[in-house]
């Protein structure tokens, strides 16, 4: 199928699937005059990045996740399926809450407190959190297996680099993430995990995501100060944001 009958197809417009192709995302076969040709799995991989899409996830991520040797299309759209009944689940029960409140002022019904936010629960979707668990450990046991094949030495030069820097930055996590001082910090953090493999500043983001969701990252950050994994991950964001 060319691009045009593509964008027709799914609703979507020329110019965005241009962009993916331009950014290595979905990358169709090309003519020799210059046409873009969309095969059956070129169709299929669009799919996945729609259903990513309307599930929250940016496109960096879902470049990460569809570039992964793991990736399994099946295991993907199971998972999708249980993101999207838990997400028109949490809707339908705001849609509820908003017809009792419309019955409420009209004075048909009383409403409690708590029935007036009754479905407003923002916590992160379970199965979007066991998506990003299942596609975003690809570094941290990349770096395990990364340390464990240093000498003693290189591991000691590492774990006195690391000491360094969470010191320096717990002497700032009372301050502004995005103040010069620590974003300093926060490059040094940066250019350390060179150490043990590249890292997109997606995936940095992430990463420091990670430090607050996971209690086992936070416990152990927070030994060099308290607060230190939150500070880290908003100015880690602050950083990721300014460099993409």
């Amino acid at each position: 199928m060319k691009v045009k009958e593509v964008a027709d197809l799914v609703g979507i417009s020329v110019r965005t699937l241009h962009h993916y192709d331009e950014i290595g995302l979905l990358t169709p076969e090309t003519t020799e005059a210059g046409y873009r040709i969309y095969s059956e799995n070129d169709l299929e991989t669009l799919q996945q990045i729609l259903f990513f899409k309307e599930l929250g996830f940016s496109l960096k991520e879902v470049q990460r996740i569809l570039e992964d040797p793991a990736f399994d299309r099946k295991e993907a759209l199971e998972l999708q399926r249980r993101m999207l009944v838990e997400k028109r689940s949490h809707v339908d029960r705001m849609i509820k809450t908003i017809d009792k409140t419309i019955k409420q002022m009209m004075g048909e019904v009383e409403m409690t407190n708590e029935e007036k936010f009754e479905g407003m629960n923002f916590d992160h979707n379970p199965y979007e959190e066991e998506a990003r668990r299942r596609w975003g450990d690809k570094k941290i046991d990349e770096t395990n297996k990364k340390v464990r094949g240093m000498s003693k030495e290189e591991q000691q030069n590492l774990s006195e680099g690391w000491d360094r820097i969470y010191t320096r930055l717990a002497k700032l996590r009372d301050g502004a993430p995005d103040l010069a001082e620590a974003q300093e910090a926060i490059h040094e953090w940066y250019e350390f995990l060179k150490n043990f493999g590249d890292y997109s500043y997606e995936a940095f983001r992430g990463l420091g995501q990670m430090y607050v969701d996971d209690k086992r990252f936070t416990k152990n950050i927070d030994k060099y100060g308290e607060g230190l994994a939150v500070f880290m991950c908003d100015a880690m964001a602050v950083y990721a944001d300014r460099k993409a």
